[in-house]
């Protein structure tokens, strides 16, 4: 997930305010603060859905079921920070080209990150495991 999360915060960095108005220090930084978050998230989302779904005689058997109990953790989390982040502490902000998701104004790129990264990156687990 980290290096999945990198690209893709490199990608919709130019629909964040920081890309016209940050310098290029405080935009490293933004990219680098976000990415760790994104693992910290991915973890965290992790462990719960093992937790809850994973773990057993049988965890093999619920692989796919800790994947999508993981991504539903990590698009819960996203649309709660992005609403407390953007619009509640104005810690940072959408450009006026981010597309909203109601009904809390989430933006669709990170909200897309949440849906579609963790699809891939358990795909790759699974066929490593496999091997």
């Amino acid at each position: 997930m980290a290096g999945f999360n990198t690209v893709w915060e490199i990608a919709q960095f130019p629909l964040y305010q920081i890309w016209l108005e940050g310098s290029f220090r405080a935009q490293i930084y933004a990219i680098s603060h976000c990415t760790i978050g994104d693992v910290m998230i991915a973890a965290v989302s992790l462990t719960l859905a093992y937790v809850l779904v994973g773990r057993g005689p049988c965890s093999h058997r619920r692989f796919w079921a800790t994947a999508l109990a993981t991504t539903a953790f990590g698009v819960a989390y996203t649309v709660f920070s992005e609403w407390q982040n953007v619009s509640i502490r104005g810690s940072w902000a959408y450009r006026d080209i981010m597309p909203l998701v109601p009904p809390f104004g989430t933006g669709l790129a990170p909200l897309l990150q949440w849906t579609i990264l963790p699809l891939p990156a358990f795909a790759l687990v699974h066929r490593i495991s496999r091997a």
